[in-house]
């Protein structure tokens, strides 16, 4: 080998962290399960996240929907954003048992969860985010790519300014030179541009000037479809305006699913099956909670509560409010809905829709209502307060069931729905606080395609 070759290769050798095998730790053991973490793969990756590989390995397999087959350990790579406490699922892994795989699969749009306090989630982060033992040296290593990012980083920035500054110039001196033909331009032809000049706002005449400088420097072949995906580059999605709901699927690469997806919610709920619908086991308690105005909604998180449906259990994550209710029942829209958002420990997701409808005072709306926060994305998180969850449910437990996605981007599918038949109900001053800050904040319904709807009969 040449000599630069083998130098090259040592630095690799000691720049690369070694493979090694899955050395798995028991982080939480509970009837009929235990939680494990491999620690030699909790490593830093990219935005300030930590890579952790755990799993769960259950003592009795169960069913695989998707195979028939049974599992018995589930492993996962999450990512955990140790500052804001969420984490995102990345992989899942099924296996029959220690070493046969059964199958896996890429989370394909990776959804970033809260982590509440006390549960499990709460353990592994602790573990993944435990600051490593290890020498002056590799400490000050890392310190020093932190400063070598962070420089880039600037750079970047500087770069960026001096591109717009030279976009400036050029757009004045495209004024000016626009300025100069109108001068030497014959009084009768030159009127009525100066007509128009004066008609139009400076700032629209400089937007004209830049589409013009750039159509003269742009191929002709260019298709329109490409312009429209740079002007949405910046568009965050909204209910209204150019983020609104049919251009969703055009905003981000993400969002696709949103314009593309065959399973999408919300949808008009008709023609179901009548059947006789499993009971869903609800298993809420009282709670404490948080409270955050996202910018899309109110959203509610709480912890300590969940509902088991056909052999599998998931835990009630958070609820937020949509006004007017998304979902429909044969064409009829209610005043407002809770979607209550549950997660499995495989990670599929399932929500629960409480149609609310003008009447009495509610006073689990009314608790978060009273907590709500003064700044958007800044969470309330009231000390000694908690929330009787049952209480957000009706009485009579009767639903509809169909398969769908998020009614948010990036619009996610195979999420299970569940939305009960008898509302709850809401006081019209309740009403007006919520729709106060959004007047509006619902996804038109979905094409229902050829997917299945059953109800309780």
């Amino acid at each position: 080998m040449h000599p630069d070759l083998r130098r090259l290769a040592l630095c690799l050798m000691a720049i690369l962290p070694a493979t090694a095998a899955a050395a798995w730790q028991l982080i939480s053991a509970e009837p009929g399960r235990r939680v494990e973490i491999d620690k030699a793969s909790i490593r830093k990756v990219d935005r300030g996240k930590t890579e952790a590989h755990g799993r769960i390995v259950l003592d009795k397999p169960i069913v695989d929907p998707r195979t028939s087959s049974s599992y018995r350990i589930v492993e996962a790579v999450n990512h955990y954003d140790c500052a804001s406490r969420n984490y995102s699922t990345l992989k899942r892994s099924y296996f029959k048992d220690e070493g046969e795989l059964l199958r896996e699969e890429e989370v394909k749009v990776p959804i970033e969860m809260p982590v509440r306090s006390g549960m499990l989630d709460d353990k592994l982060l602790r573990e993944a985010c435990r600051p490593k033992a290890g020498n002056d040296a590799a400490l000050a290593a890392r310190q020093t790519a932190e400063k070598v990012s962070e420089a880039a980083g600037e750079l970047r920035k500087a770069n960026e300014a001096l591109v717009r500054k030279d976009v400036k110039r050029a757009n004045l001196r495209t004024l000016a030179a626009e300025k100069s033909a109108a001068e030497a331009t014959p009084a009768s032809v030159n009127e009525p541009l100066a007509n128009a000049h004066a008609a139009s706002p400076p700032t629209l005449l400089a937007a004209r000037t830049r589409r013009a400088a750039a159509r003269s420097s742009a191929p002709s072949s260019e298709p329109d479809e490409l312009a429209a995906a740079y002007a949405h580059a910046n568009i965050h999605w909204s209910y209204e305006g150019e983020g609104r709901p049919e251009n969703w699927g055009r905003l981000r690469a993400e969002f696709a699913t949103c314009a593309s997806g065959e399973r999408q919610s919300p949808i008009d709920i008709r023609d179901g099956f009548g059947v006789d619908l499993e009971a869903i086991q609800f298993t809420y308690r009282r709670s404490e909670f948080r409270v955050i105005d996202n910018g899309h909604t109110v959203q509610v998180e709480v912890g300590g509560s969940n509902l088991s449906l056909l052999g599998k259990t998931y835990d009630l994550i958070q609820f937020h409010f949509h006004r007017p209710s998304e979902e429909r029942i044969n064409g009829q829209s209610f005043d407002m809905v809770i979607h209550l958002v549950h997660k499995a420990e495989d990670g599929q997701l399932a929500v629960v829709a409480v149609l609310l409808e003008q009447g009495a005072e509610n006073p689990i709306i009314q608790a978060v209502w009273n907590n709500l926060p003064l700044e958007k994305n800044d969470y309330v998180a009231p000390p000694g307060q908690a929330i009787d969850l049952a209480q957000l449910l009706p009485e009579e437990r009767s639903y509809y069931t169909y398969m769908g996605s998020l009614t948010t981007p990036p619009c996610t599918e195979d999420v299970l729905w569940l939305v009960l038949k008898k509302p709850q109900q809401i006081s019209l001053e309740q009403l007006k606080i919520f729709a106060r800050l959004y007047p509006h904040n619902a996804r038109p319904v979905q094409p229902r395609f050829s997917r299945m709807i059953k109800e309780s009969r």
